[in-house]
């Protein structure tokens, strides 16, 4: 079965049916953290399923409710972690942005001119725009943010329906 990425330098990939897509992506070097440990919990594994949907299982309700907390999802979300390849010819695309993991991760980067938006990994909210140069100043506005994911609000996700 084939996976395609649409993303430049990416291309198709054979997998195995019943193979998850995140191990698609990690077998590509592809950029995701799968904080949560591939349990569905967070956004550092979402993708964007751009032709034949149907080919993958259909979504969990763990995965149902963490994407509905989830800024920037769409109907053609999925959580790589949770989709299994049950069909041929998926096609993928991927949210702009970068998770970021820990306060520590973003003062690392205090100094640097973002080339995409810096997310947070449970809710996928922009916390740097593109473009922007990470200034102290910045980082300590973040600094009480948090960053566990086991704290994802599926009771504020199920009253949304």
């Amino acid at each position: 079965m084939k996976i395609k990425f649409n993303a430049e330098g990416l291309q198709t990939i054979d997998v195995s049916s019943q193979s998850r897509l995140l191990d698609a992506l990690l077998s590509r070097d592809v950029g995701v953290k799968m904080l949560c440990g591939g349990r569905g919990l967070c956004a550092t594994c979402h993708v964007y399923v751009v032709k034949n949907p149907e080919h993958l299982t259909p979504p969990t309700s763990k995965e149902s409710l963490t994407l509905a907390v989830l800024t920037g999802a769409r109907a053609n979300s999925r959580l790589a972690c949770q989709a299994h390849v049950i069909g041929d010819d998926i096609e993928l695309a991927f949210p702009e942005g970068l998770y970021i993991d820990s306060f520590e991760s973003l003062e690392q980067l205090i100094g640097q001119r973002t080339q995409v938006p810096i997310l947070h990994p449970v809710t996928g909210d922009i916390l740097v725009a593109a473009n922007k140069i990470i200034i102290r100043t910045i980082v300590e506005e973040l600094k009480n943010l948090d960053f566990e994911i086991s704290k994802v609000k599926y009771t504020d996700a199920k009253n949304q329906h």
